[in-house]
């Protein structure tokens, strides 16, 4: 088990995610407010606050939401989940995994150019809502 460490959204795709104090999801839709909210399977993005702290040691300030994720985990292995593993958030949210890592949206970005890497292109997990709710930092999480 792990906890919910910080959300991020942003109304355009592409750009930074700014930190918010609770997100609601809808089943089948994603986060209300996210320009990745739709009928598709990258609805919301999950990345490990360890790996995070890991790009930190690189470039010390880095801030959530800068590789794009949604949701920063803490205490939880994301890396041993695949594709249709499901997450429970609190008692009740569902995320599926339907997608590991993606292709960055500008190659060479600033990230990856002053650390030599990008995480989200290897780490990021991309998700489906099942079943919705509202989330907020703290809420404990682990696998279904």
């Amino acid at each position: 088990m792990g906890i919910i460490e910080a959300i991020c959204i942003s109304t355009e795709k592409g750009v930074v995610k700014k930190s918010v104090g609770e997100i609601k999801l809808r089943r089948g839709w994603g986060i209300e407010g996210d320009a990745h909210a739709g009928d598709w399977h990258r609805q919301v993005s999950i990345l490990a606050g360890e790996s995070i702290d890991r790009m930190r040691r690189k470039i010390p300030g880095l801030d959530n939401g800068m590789f794009a994720e949604n949701i920063v985990t803490r205490g939880i292995d994301l890396s041993v989940l695949t594709i249709g593993n499901s997450l429970l958030i609190g008692d009740d949210i569902v995320l599926e995994i339907t997608q590991i890592g993606k292709e960055c949206h500008n190659a060479g970005c600033a990230i990856q150019s002053a650390t030599g890497e990008c995480i989200m292109p290897k780490e990021g997990l991309f998700c489906r809502v099942v079943q919705g709710g509202t989330i907020k930092p703290g809420m404990v999480v682990g696998r279904q």
